[in-house]
This record gives structure tokens, C-alpha cells and sequence, in this order.
């Protein structure tokens, strides 16, 4: 059976679509939806069946953290335990394309985090379509790129075409655009480490040198 797809509007998200989504993440639905950086693959945080269903359509194994969208940066003080110079930086740099890789905190659910270090990858994106999701939920949404294993898929009509069997919800757009991967800082330790080079290197490079 293939996905209901959604076409909303990426500068002003009509509301009604934006709850019929919604509902479904409540309801244990795995979605693709556009953000800042690529399409990606969500759920809700909370869901263990539906993350589980996610793992599989990625081909993750259980030992692989998962990324989540927040939609501010109060809202990741909640999930993620910030020290002080950790929070300076986020500030800075949020919405972005940043995951930044924190200590979970007690709100995160064990089989979301990374097990052996506790740890999860957060992000607060700048998308007000992924925004109107998130602030609809109340709660962050995961968010794993949409990719499948030996599938170059580039456009959005391929993407969508290509997981559409495999997704309850596929959500489409007017416009996009897309910066490409987030850069991804690891935050869990006294020096913040670049694990990986992506989209907003420049601002980054300037904030962590100064």
C-alpha cells in the first residue's frame, strides 16, 4: 500500500495538513518529510515500534544512535544534558544545520540513544515546515536521512517515488531548499570534536576558534 502524500507549503504551512501528519506520528506512523538539510525519514521519538520499522527501512542496526529534531533550543536543554559552554555554542548556531552529540538526558528513550555512551545527535532545524511539525507535536520527531543501500536517489520526485511503499505519510513541498548534510559536533567531552564536515563548516570553524 503506498503513502498518503501531502504537498505543504513550505513558507506558511497550512495548518490542517500539519495536524493530519501529526496525528499520524501519534498514531505510530513512520514519515518522510522534507527539512534544512535533505528529506528524511521521522517518528516519533517515544515510539519503539515505529523506530523499529525506521531501523529496518534504513538497514541500521539497534547499536546506531538516532538522530531528532527539536524545534528550540529550550527544547533541547530537556532531551540533552548542555553544560554551560556547550549551551553558548548551540545558541549560536541554532536553527542550523547542526546535529550536536549530547549526553541524553532522562526524557530520551534507551532504545533511541546511542547504548554504550548514552548519548543521542540533536538538532533544531531552519525549515519552518519541519518547525510547524515539531511545534504541532510538542515533541522532536526523528530525523534519519533518506537514503537506501545501493540507491543513488537525488530528486525529490525520485525520493518520494522511492519511499513511498515503505512510509505511511510522504511529505511534499513548493519549494525546497536543501544545504545538504548537517555537520555533526560531538559535544560529550571537554573539547567539541567535529565528527563530520557538512553543511555551515564556515560558522562553525569561526565559533569553535574563537
Amino acid at each position: 500500500m503506498s503513502a498518503q502524500i501531502l504537498n505543504i507549503h513550505q513558507q506558511t504551512p497550512e495548518i490542517n495538513k500539519i495536524e493530519k501528519v501529526v496525528s499520524a506520528l501519534r498514531d505510530g506512523a513512520v514519515i518522510l518529510y522534507p527539512t534544512d538539510t535533505q528529506f528524511t525519514l521521522g517518528c516519533a521519538l517515544s515510539n519503539k515500534e515505529a523506530i523499529s520499522r525506521l531501523r529496518s527501512i534504513r538497514q541500521l542496526p539497534d547499536s546506531q544512535s538516532l538522530t531528532f529534531l527539536c524545534d528550540s533550543l529550550s527544547n533541547v536543554s530537556e532531551f540533552a544534558k548542555v553544560t554551560d559552554e556547550a549551551y553558548k555554542l548551540i545558541k549560536r548556531l541554532v536553527p542550523g544545520p547542526y546535529t550536536f552529540i549530547l549526553p541524553a538526558s532522562k526524557l530520551v528513550p534507551k532504545f533511541a540513544q546511542n547504548p554504550k555512551r548514552s548519548t543521542a545527535g540533536i538538532r533544531v532545524p531552519d525549515n519552518n515546515l519541519a518547525q510547524a511539525l515539531l511545534k504541532s507535536h510538542g515533541f522532536p520527531i526523528i530525523s534519519i536521512s533518506a537514503k537506501l543501500p545501493e540507491k543513488d536517489i537525488k530528486s525529490p520526485d525520485d525520493i518520494i517515488d522511492s519511499f513511498s511503499k515503505l512510509v505511511d505519510i510522504a511529505v511534499s513541498s513548493d519549494n525546497y531548499n536543501f544545504v545538504g548534510e548537517s555537520s555533526i559536533i560531538d559535544m560529550t567531552a571537554g573539547q567539541f570534536e567535529i565528527l563530520r564536515e557538512g553543511a555551515g563548516m564556515n560558522k562553525l570553524k569561526e565559533f569553535i576558534n574563537e
